[in-house]
């Protein structure tokens, strides 16, 4: 049986107990449940800030921690499975459940229910917390600060549309393995927008081209396309704001940009020689 090791708890020396019979190890665990409590958090293939960041996980995400050594943690991500190495400090006990998550690109945590208290931090949209009550405007979280209540919507409440959601964040810098306001990803951007509006998906373009929606038969003319359906090249995934125009994070310009689906697709077959692979439609997004 083959394994994808991004999602995959397994490695020579330590699996996943649910694996036992099925990999190879030294030794099995059922792993810890521990909650994501910096602001985000970097997920490194490796033990090492210099590896590569291949996602991020942000605040008050759920992880099951298999091992801690030497200040990083391997851990499996809850809401996507993605596997990797967080550093230890950015992580803590599970602590109430949250309530609420940011519905905002981004929002500021105060040590008082005042705008002009200095902030202690800042959360990025879909970061998860437990309020425990209301003063006023703010909301007091339960392990401490304030934030701006009108910017955090209860956690089972979600975007009517998933494409405007995906538009709040055009100009933010692109980021590797980015999955915040400060700097993201086409997949980060693409699975961002989908988690606000309720709708689960994986973390990477290749997986989200095999798992989300369904196929459609792209014309020559790259006609008969509409808001909401998502793009993919090799590598690459991009939502269309309509018909005709396409909402992505990119390399090109180094910031989520909007351009003509056709203007997109001659330059990527112009420098990479990749056509779109495929074009996938959810359920309808908002008009």
């Amino acid at each position: 049986m083959t394994f994808d090791r991004r999602i995959t708890p397994s490695r020579p020396d330590l699996a996943d107990e649910r694996l036992r019979g099925q990999v190879e190890a030294e030794r099995f665990t059922t792993g810890t449940a521990k909650r994501v409590l910096s602001s985000f958090a970097p997920v490194h293939r490796h033990p090492s800030r210099e590896a590569p960041l291949d996602t991020q996980a942000i605040r008050g995400e759920p992880v099951v921690v298999y091992d801690e050594h030497e200040g990083w943690a391997w851990v499996q991500l809850q809401t996507d499975g993605y596997m990797g190495y967080v550093p230890s400090m950015a992580l803590g006990d599970p602590g109430p459940a949250p309530t609420h998550r940011v519905r905002t690109t981004r929002s500021f945590i105060y040590p008082g229910p005042n705008i002009k208290l200095p902030h202690v931090d800042h959360l990025t949209m879909n970061s998860l917390v437990a309020v425990a009550r209301v003063d006023g405007h703010f909301a007091e979280l339960a392990d401490g600060g304030f934030i701006f209540a009108a910017h955090l919507a209860e956690r089972e409440a979600v975007e009517t549309d998933y494409v405007s959601v995906a538009e709040r964040f055009l100009h933010v810098p692109y980021l590797w393995g980015g999955k915040t306001s400060l700097g993201i990803d086409c997949s980060g951007l693409a699975q961002t927008a989908l988690a606000a509006a309720g709708i689960g998906a994986p973390r990477d373009s290749d997986m989200q081209e095999q798992q989300l929606g369904e196929p459609l038969d792209l014309r020559s003319d790259l006609g008969g396309l509409r808001r909401g359906d998502l793009v993919f090249w090799k590598g690459h995934v991009g939502l269309m704001m309509d018909e005709t125009h396409l909402l992505h994070a990119t390399g090109y310009t180094m910031t989520v940009m909007i351009e003509p689906l056709s203007v997109a697709d001659e330059r990527i077959r112009r420098t990479d020689s990749k056509p779109i692979t495929s074009v996938r439609r959810l359920a309808p997004s908002g008009s």
